[in-house]
Protein backbone atom coordinates (compact mmCIF):
# COMPACT_ATOMS: atom_id res chain seq x y z
CA UNK A 1 0.00 0.00 0.00
CA UNK A 2 1.54 3.73 -0.97
CA UNK A 3 1.49 6.17 2.19
CA UNK A 4 -1.02 8.82 0.95
CA UNK A 5 0.81 12.26 0.87
CA UNK A 6 -1.25 14.57 3.37
CA UNK A 7 -3.11 18.18 1.85
CA UNK A 8 -1.26 20.90 2.83
CA UNK A 9 -1.61 24.91 1.89
CA UNK A 10 1.43 27.49 1.53
CA UNK A 11 1.73 30.90 2.27
CA UNK A 12 4.23 33.37 0.62
CA UNK A 13 5.09 36.96 2.03
CA UNK A 14 7.24 38.40 -1.04
CA UNK A 15 9.60 41.33 -0.85
CA UNK A 16 11.86 42.47 -3.88
CA UNK A 17 15.09 39.97 -3.45
CA UNK A 18 13.56 37.54 -1.50
CA UNK A 19 10.29 35.23 -0.48
CA UNK A 20 9.32 33.79 2.75
CA UNK A 21 6.88 30.65 2.29
CA UNK A 22 5.46 28.64 4.85
CA UNK A 23 3.04 25.72 5.15
CA UNK A 24 0.80 24.22 7.35
CA UNK A 25 -1.37 20.66 7.09
CA UNK A 26 -5.53 21.18 7.23
CA UNK A 27 -5.88 21.84 10.70
CA UNK A 28 -3.16 24.73 10.53
CA UNK A 29 -0.43 23.23 12.10
CA UNK A 30 2.71 24.73 11.45
CA UNK A 31 5.12 22.47 9.35
CA UNK A 32 7.83 24.52 8.21
CA UNK A 33 9.06 27.75 6.99
CA UNK A 34 11.98 29.11 5.14
CA UNK A 35 13.22 32.11 2.61
CA UNK A 36 14.16 31.65 -0.62
CA UNK A 37 15.39 33.95 -3.04
CA UNK A 38 13.24 36.15 -5.80
CA UNK A 39 14.48 34.71 -8.90
CA UNK A 40 13.44 31.81 -11.09
CA UNK A 41 15.91 29.22 -8.97
CA UNK A 42 14.28 30.37 -6.02
CA UNK A 43 10.69 29.92 -6.97
CA UNK A 44 11.50 26.60 -8.26
CA UNK A 45 13.14 25.32 -4.59
CA UNK A 46 10.14 27.24 -3.12
CA UNK A 47 7.93 24.28 -4.92
CA UNK A 48 9.77 21.82 -4.29
CA UNK A 49 10.30 22.65 -0.53
CA UNK A 50 6.45 22.61 0.03
CA UNK A 51 5.78 19.43 -1.82
CA UNK A 52 7.83 18.50 0.40
CA UNK A 53 5.59 18.64 3.44
CA UNK A 54 2.67 17.06 1.21
CA UNK A 55 -0.08 17.46 -1.64
CA UNK A 56 -0.36 20.78 -2.10
CA UNK A 57 -3.98 22.68 -2.28
CA UNK A 58 -3.70 26.29 -2.36
CA UNK A 59 -0.67 29.10 -2.09
CA UNK A 60 -1.68 31.82 -0.02
CA UNK A 61 0.54 34.58 -2.13
CA UNK A 62 1.07 38.32 -0.22
CA UNK A 63 1.37 40.78 -3.85
CA UNK A 64 0.57 38.80 -6.50
CA UNK A 65 0.60 42.11 -8.62
CA UNK A 66 3.67 43.27 -7.67
CA UNK A 67 6.72 41.67 -5.66
CA UNK A 68 4.96 38.34 -5.58
CA UNK A 69 3.93 38.46 -9.78
CA UNK A 70 6.17 36.48 -10.92
CA UNK A 71 6.36 34.20 -8.25
CA UNK A 72 2.20 33.95 -9.13
CA UNK A 73 3.13 33.11 -12.90
CA UNK A 74 5.25 30.03 -12.14
CA UNK A 75 2.92 28.60 -9.58
CA UNK A 76 0.21 29.03 -11.96
CA UNK A 77 2.29 27.66 -14.86
CA UNK A 78 2.84 24.18 -12.77
CA UNK A 79 -1.31 23.98 -12.00
CA UNK A 80 -1.50 24.96 -8.17
CA UNK A 81 -4.03 27.08 -7.36
CA UNK A 82 -2.96 30.46 -5.90
CA UNK A 83 -5.05 33.25 -3.74
CA UNK A 84 -4.14 36.65 -3.38
CA UNK A 85 -3.80 37.65 0.44
CA UNK A 86 -3.59 41.09 2.06
CA UNK A 87 -1.18 41.38 4.75
CA UNK A 88 -1.97 40.97 8.47
CA UNK A 89 -4.07 43.53 9.74
CA UNK A 90 -2.49 46.61 12.07
CA UNK A 91 -3.94 44.58 15.12
CA UNK A 92 -2.60 42.02 14.31
CA UNK A 93 0.83 42.62 13.77
CA UNK A 94 1.12 45.11 16.66
CA UNK A 95 -0.16 41.60 18.94
CA UNK A 96 2.48 39.31 17.42
CA UNK A 97 5.00 41.46 15.57
CA UNK A 98 6.03 42.05 12.56
CA UNK A 99 8.74 39.03 11.07
CA UNK A 100 8.61 37.41 7.71
CA UNK A 101 7.40 34.23 8.86
CA UNK A 102 4.77 35.78 11.07
CA UNK A 103 3.18 36.81 8.22
CA UNK A 104 3.98 33.93 5.45
CA UNK A 105 1.76 31.76 8.51
CA UNK A 106 -0.79 34.93 8.34
CA UNK A 107 -1.23 34.21 4.35
CA UNK A 108 -1.04 30.52 4.94
CA UNK A 109 -4.13 30.61 7.17
CA UNK A 110 -6.18 33.05 5.34
CA UNK A 111 -5.50 30.96 2.25
CA UNK A 112 -6.80 27.47 4.27
CA UNK A 113 -9.88 29.25 6.29
CA UNK A 114 -11.21 30.44 3.20
CA UNK A 115 -10.47 33.91 3.77
CA UNK A 116 -8.48 34.52 1.34
CA UNK A 117 -10.42 34.10 -2.07
CA UNK A 118 -8.86 36.87 -4.44
CA UNK A 119 -8.10 35.14 -8.18
CA UNK A 120 -4.42 37.10 -8.97
CA UNK A 121 -5.19 38.64 -12.13
CA UNK A 122 -3.26 37.30 -15.02
CA UNK A 123 -1.51 40.29 -16.07
CA UNK A 124 -2.10 39.34 -19.85
CA UNK A 125 -4.07 40.30 -22.58
CA UNK A 126 -5.29 43.71 -23.60
CA UNK A 127 -5.94 45.06 -20.79
CA UNK A 128 -2.35 44.07 -19.19
CA UNK A 129 -1.02 45.79 -23.25
CA UNK A 130 -2.90 49.05 -22.41
CA UNK A 131 -1.84 49.32 -19.14
CA UNK A 132 1.90 48.72 -20.35
CA UNK A 133 1.29 51.49 -22.75
CA UNK A 134 0.19 54.06 -20.56
CA UNK A 135 2.96 53.76 -17.73
CA UNK A 136 5.53 54.33 -19.82
CA UNK A 137 4.57 58.25 -20.91
CA UNK A 138 3.06 59.04 -17.45
CA UNK A 139 6.36 57.78 -15.52
CA UNK A 140 8.56 60.24 -17.45
CA UNK A 141 6.11 62.60 -17.04
CA UNK A 142 6.51 62.66 -13.10
CA UNK A 143 10.69 62.16 -13.69
CA UNK A 144 10.25 65.50 -15.70
CA UNK A 145 8.56 67.25 -13.12
CA UNK A 146 10.86 65.65 -10.03
CA UNK A 147 13.70 67.18 -11.76
CA UNK A 148 12.25 70.28 -12.88
CA UNK A 149 11.10 70.84 -8.98
CA UNK A 150 14.60 69.93 -7.99
CA UNK A 151 16.16 72.28 -10.25
CA UNK A 152 14.01 75.38 -9.15
CA UNK A 153 14.30 74.50 -5.76
CA UNK A 154 18.01 75.94 -5.01
CA UNK A 155 19.25 78.90 -3.92
CA UNK A 156 18.68 82.23 -6.02
CA UNK A 157 21.16 85.24 -5.37
CA UNK A 158 22.35 83.61 -2.02
CA UNK A 159 19.02 82.66 -0.78
CA UNK A 160 17.28 79.62 -0.38
CA UNK A 161 13.85 79.91 -1.76
CA UNK A 162 11.33 79.05 0.05
CA UNK A 163 7.53 77.57 -0.55
CA UNK A 164 4.99 78.95 -1.47
CA UNK A 165 7.13 81.26 -3.29
CA UNK A 166 6.26 84.95 -3.03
Amino acid sequence: MTPQKQPVTAGVDTHGATHHAAVVDQVGRHLGDHEFPATASGYRHLMTWAKSFGEVQCVGVEGTGTFGAALTRVLLSHGLKVVEVDRPDRKLRRYRGKSDPTDAYAGTLAALSGRATATPKARSGVVESIRALRVVPRSAVKARTHRNVRSTSGSRRGQRLRWPLS
